[in-house]
């Protein structure tokens, strides 16, 4: 099977996927998804069996990862698995790893390596740590990120100790700042004409989404603390009971302050000296979320919901993942696609959480089975039925 392009924004350009579990793999999603050729090598199931590193290959996770792109095993640990990996490269524009940092060199596969056979070559590289440094070749994993990038000490209820996010926030945010800095790479070429070796990390990634947080100890010098369920900083914002659950309401700004008070009937709060400003209601948020929860908690989620909305409180429903799926705006957005895998036959798999009026993305390849297209792309690299048949005899491909 030729490359299909999901999209034609990227369909030009060709990426060699080396990488592995999650992070590395969301950073080529990113690239498969709005069309580029990724050609994911993987060792031979002799060698490495499914589910070694990360989900086993007919799992939801390693199908939602691993779509719009072909299969190729190849032994990088041989000299010809090698050889032929850099002739792959000699006709690449990206290859994308997430080893640990050491690992490539090893393999004779590292950034020098591959900008000797091709100077126009881009390599993305995720790590845990960076990839130089005191911490360089730890391993890295999710939540060891989490905790070290800081996110853990602002997550949760006070008191509590410290709480990991239910989602891999740091896999997936590394994943996708490698994915833009490789994009950022593509278009610089267009003017130098060479490419470049991007990196990122867990750490870095985890530290950056910190965003207000960080910001708030650099330029301020405060810590900030956990908050649990409330805003650090805008109060009232945070989980309120209804009748029947319960919804979020975030009441930022004195002019949606005050429009909180008329939904509730309460404008006598808006006038008392212990909420009358932003700082005042920050101070004394243990209270005021009290009156606020007494009265949302005598009608249903929905009535308060569209109450609030109405006039201009920004408010919504939580939801588990049944809920959040049959949501109608949810489903207007498109953002659970059909697609086909030859695992759970027809089936849903999480769009992309971007539109482009010419170029949009679709599911059109389903995840590959280990070393599906191993044939037909050696092929193109001008290697006869029998020389394929030689190297899988010997556990090269």
């Amino acid at each position: 099977m030729a490359h299909i392009a999901a999209s034609t924004a990227l369909d030009h350009v060709k990426v060699l996927d080396l990488t592995r579990v999650r992070s590395g793999p969301t950073c080529v999603r990113q690239l498969a998804d709005w069309g580029a050729d990724v050609i994911k090598v993987e060792l031979p199931e002799s060698i490495e069996p499914d589910g070694t590193l990360g989900a086993k290959r007919h799992t939801a996770d390693f199908q939602n990862l691993q779509r719009n792109k072909r299969s190729l095993t190849l032994n990088l640990k041989e000299e010809e698995g090698r050889k032929l990996f850099l002739r792959l490269v000699e006709g690449a524009d990206v290859v994308i790893e997430n080893f640990r940092p050491d690992v490539k060199d090893k393999l004779g596969i590292g950034y020098e390596a591959l900008k000797a056979v091709n100077p126009r070559i881009i390599l993305g590289s995720i790590s845990g740590f960076g990839q130089d440094g005191p911490y360089a070749k730890r391993p890295g994993f999710d939540q060891i990120a989490q905790g070290m990038g800081g996110l853990m000490s602002i997550t949760g209820e006070p008191g509590r100790g410290p709480m990991r996010v239910g989602i891999p926030i740091a896999d997936l945010t590394g994943g996708l700042f490698c994915a833009m800095g490789v994009l950022t790479a593509l278009i610089e070429r267009e003017k130098s004409g060479q490419g470049q070796w991007v990196q990122s990390s867990l750490l870095q990634a985890m530290a950056f989404m910190l965003d207000f947080q960080g910001a708030r100890y650099l330029m301020e010098d405060e810590v900030p603390g956990q908050a649990g369920n409330d805003h650090p900083t805008s109060i009232p914002t945070g989980v309120f009971p209804t009748k029947d659950g319960h919804i979020n309401i975030a009441a930022a700004g004195e002019r949606i302050w005050v429009r909180l008070c008329e939904v509730m009937g309460a404008m006598e709060w808006s006038e008392d000296d212990r909420f009358n400003s932003s700082e005042k209601r920050s101070k004394n948020r243990h209270e005021l979320n009290a009156l606020i929860a007494e009265r949302t908690k005598d009608r249903t989620s929905a009535d308060w919901v569209k109450a609030f909305n109405d006039a201009g409180v920004p408010s919504g429903p939580i939801y588990d993942m049944a809920g959040m799926f049959a949501d109608e705006q949810v489903q207007h957005l498109g953002i659970a696609e059909e697609c086909e895998t030859t695992c759970f036959g027809k089936t849903k798999m999480m769009s992309q959480p971007i539109r482009m009026s010419r170029t949009d993305s679709k599911l059109i390849v389903h995840p590959p089975e280990k070393g599906e297209h191993t044939d037909e792309i050696l092929a193109d690299l001008g290697l006869s039925a029998d020389e394929i048949s030689d190297l899988r005899d010997r556990q090269i491909v």
